[in-house]
């Protein structure tokens, strides 16, 4: 082999391979010449410069591959003395026998991956469905294309929990030269966790965050007017701002406001005294996209202030004026008549409204109203009440508490809105009688929360009506002392429906039935009901698997030292008479409670497992054993109004089996007994023994299979006798743990959650 001969074939390799490489960029149309054809100049020093140039190449190949977006490398230039090899025609049969570069070609979807070859849009997606910071924070660490895509998402909010972590953000914000853009991702900015710390020197390195959306700095004392003005100043993202109780801000801070932020559509700046009318009138004539405004404990605020919100801001969804005294009828009514799409109206001890405000409104509906709250309204009147229910025929949430004038009258009216009202609270509306209470149940069957405290007129008749409500999840019936256990144990036993009973193998058995389901009471206000004894409480306990809260405070038969340490605290502003008749169970105290009453053998002689007539003359309970899988001890110890924007609910399921006359024993064998199932007040319908055969054709009646250890079976249903319950214990319930979160320069540890169940948490007094 001659010496040309060798050079021309390491020419011909390292054309091919740099070809290889750059054929992915060059269109599929592209005709080369046969390799034959290429001339034999290549001298070693052009071969040794050819590597940097591959090298280049392969990563710029590895780039572009990288690219959502397909792209072609444009053709050589013609300085390059190889350019007609890539623009000769296509000739396969080339006399040194190589292929052409065309059917190198390596095409891009076939070398990569396929999570390579998905676009940005369909990467972010994803990763946005990550709930883990920390899962996040490793998708970058992944590549820079993940980390181009997801560092959007770890910045988007981050979390100022601690003070150490604030500083490492500050930090990170104040670098010269950053990896990415980290002040244009910011999006929510939250210090309320900071409150006792942050200052105005502490929010300057964010105020070069010009994207943020939403600003949180609840509670905040120490920042005023020179710390917030500069986070606002020429940012005009901003939708909501929060700066609630923060006592130092001026009317300085809401012209800035009023002059940058014209997109705002939320401001809460309840309990900034210092806020003056005007200032509040210019924000409302900027600020036409305002559609959440709460302004709670603004006395200050006049009618003017209100009507200017009234008058620009068509599009206001909620208004909370909560002890806004100084306003009076005019802007209720302007609210209401002007609001296009007005849902949450709240004025409460807005002394000064009186019918008028209700009586002055155009004879047309207002179908968006869906939460009304006229706390401490005195002045209002059954007539004021009827306008309402006629204009806003669906309203879900009512709030008439301390409305001392209302009568039966008003309850009726409140009747009209049917299946739509949800919520309605009447405490210290004493001029309610139990024929009112019966009207609006038989009118509104999907009430959900009811509290009628005070109204001592009330007795057992109408809390038994009640007690059919088949969504009833919270009932309060403080100071209703003419109430008895009769009314404790129908709120007990209902919508405990039957259905029929199945075997191992799913096949029905006839005429044997169960009960589907409990109660779904989950709080209940009993305080200072004095008739109330142990018996009906712990039949309460016991069929309401769901209760989370229980309070009762000055109930005589609760109060023992036994049952005192699973109440919690009372609170610190209470007197010494209050703490001594101060009992409420709530979250874990519940289940702890339900778990003693049933373990300790000393009250199995209270009625545990009698039946419901021995009060209230109808009806059968449980076998002693039943066990009843209790609720975990999680529970919400604020009371929120949340009005449910879902379709409106399906019909409701069938109600309560009616009462029976009596319930006969059963013939003895070989006639077996006939069974009405659905002829019982509440519980589980009375066991009969069924019939079988025997082997010389007698009947004998059936029971269930013992196990060891006192242990029955009766099908799907065990019973744990009290003795052995208490020898075993509680039953351990299994922990949860979250794992640690690895967290980069913004990702942190969310806020552990406060242990709001635990005794001597004193946010719910009695």
């Amino acid at each position: 082999m001659t010496l040309a001969t060798m050079r021309q074939r390491a020419s011909l390799d390292i054309i091919a391979d740099r070809g290889a490489i750059i054929s992915n960029h060059t269109p599929s149309s592209t005709v080369a010449e046969p390799a034959a054809a290429v001339p034999d100049q290549l001298t070693r020093q052009q071969q040794q410069s050819a590597q940097p140039e591959l090298i280049n190449l392969a990563v710029d190949a590895q780039d572009d591959a990288r690219s959502t977006s397909s792209s072609s490398s444009p053709a050589p230039g013609g300085d390059n003395e190889e350019s007609d090899f890539f623009l000769g025609a296509n000739d396969s049969q080339s006399s040194l026998g190589v292929p052409n570069l065309q059917d190198m070609q390596v095409n891009d979807e076939d070398c990569l991956p396929p999570i390579n070859r998905l676009p940005n849009e369909i990467l972010i997606a994803i990763f946005a469905k990550l709930n883990s910071l920390s899962d996040v924070f490793h998708v970058m660490l992944t590549c820079r294309r993940w980390a181009r895509n997801a560092v959007d998402i770890l910045w988007h909010r981050p979390s100022c929990t601690t003070w150490d972590k604030h500083v490492q953000i500050c930090n990170t914000l104040s670098t010269e030269a950053p990896a990415f853009p980290y002040r244009e991702f910011i999006k929510r900015l939250n210090l309320a966790c900071l409150h006792d710390t942050v200052s105005d020197g502490s929010v300057v390195p964010l105020a070069s965050c010009t994207r943020v959306e939403r600003l949180t700095l609840t509670n905040c004392g120490k920042i005023t007017d020179t710390g917030l003005i500069p986070l606002i100043t020429n940012n005009d993202h901003l939708l909501a701002l929060d700066v609630s109780n923060d006592s130092q801000i001026t009317e300085a801070s809401i012209y800035a406001i009023a002059q940058y932020c014209k997109r705002l559509q939320g401001l809460n700046i309840s309990g900034c005294h210092k806020v003056s009318p005007e200032s509040m009138i210019t924000l409302a004539e900027n600020c036409r996209f305002l559609k959440r405004l709460k302004l709670n404990d603004c006395q200050q605020l006049t009618n003017q202030a209100v009507l200017a919100f009234a008058e620009h801001c068509p599009n206001i969804l909620e208004i909370d004026l909560h002890q806004c005294k100084l306003i009076g009828n005019e802007p209720v009514t302007a609210l209401i008549e002007k609001g296009q799409a007005l849902r949450e109206l709240r004025l409460a001890n807005c002394e000064m409204i009186d019918d008028n405000a209700f009586l002055s409104l155009p004879n047309r509906t207002f179908e968006n109203l869906r939460i009304l709250d006229l706390t401490s309204c005195d002045k209002l009147t059954d007539r004021a009440v009827q306008k309402i229910i006629e204009v806003a025929p669906r309203l879900r949430n009512l709030v008439f508490a301390k409305c001392r004038q209302l009568t039966d009258e008003a309850l009726y009216a409140i009747a009209g809105l049917g299946k739509n009202l949800h919520f309605l609270h009447l405490g210290h509306c004493h001029q309610i009688t139990d024929e009112a209470v019966k009207k609006l149940v038989a009118e509104c069957n999907r009430i959900r929360y009811i509290d009628l405290g005070c109204c001592t007129h009330l007795t057992d008749d109408s809390v038994m009506k009640l007690a059919t409500l088949p969504k009833l999840k919270r009932i309060g019936l403080v100071k209703c002392a003419q109430i008895t256990d009769a009314s404790v144990i129908a709120l007990a036993n209902a919508n405990r429906r039957a259905r029929l009973r199945k075997d191992a193998h799913g096949n029905v058995i006839p005429n044997e039935y169960v009960s589907m389901s409990h109660s779904s009471l989950e709080r209940v206000h009993l305080s200072y009901c004095t008739n109330l004894t142990l018996k009906g409480i712990l039949r309460l306990l016991k069929c309401c698997p769901r209760l989370t809260h229980l309070s009762l405070t000055g109930v005589a038969a609760f109060l023992r030292d036994d049952l005192e340490v699973f109440s919690r605290e009372p609170p610190q502003g209470f007197t010494q008479h209050q703490r001594d008749v101060f009992c409420v169970f709530s979250g874990q105290g519940v289940v702890n409670l339900r778990k003693y009453l049933n373990q300790e053998q000393t009250f199995a002689d209270l009625g545990l497992g009698e039946s419901a007539g021995g009060v209230n003359g109808a009806g059968r309970d449980t076998p002693t054993g039943e066990v009843i899988q209790a609720n975990n001890g999680d529970a919400d110890e604020t009371e929120v109004d949340v009005v449910d924007d879902d379709p409106e609910d399906d019909d409701m399921a069938d109600a309560a089996p009616p009462n029976p006359t009596h319930q006969q024993p059963p013939p003895p064998p070989p006639l077996a007994p006939t069974l009405h199932p659905f002829n019982y007040v509440g519980g589980h319908p009375p066991y009969l023994p069924q019939s079988v055969p025997l082997q010389n054709g007698h009947m004998a009646p059936q029971h269930p299979p013992t196990l060891h250890h006192g242990l029955s079976i009766d099908h799907d249903v065990v019973t744990l006798s009290a003795q052995q319950a208490q020898v075993a214990g509680p039953s351990p319930s299994p922990s949860t743990s979250s794992p640690n979160q690895v967290m980069g320069p913004t990702v942190v540890n969310p806020p552990a959650r406060m242990d709001r169940d635990r005794p001597g948490n004193p946010q719910d007094s009695a």
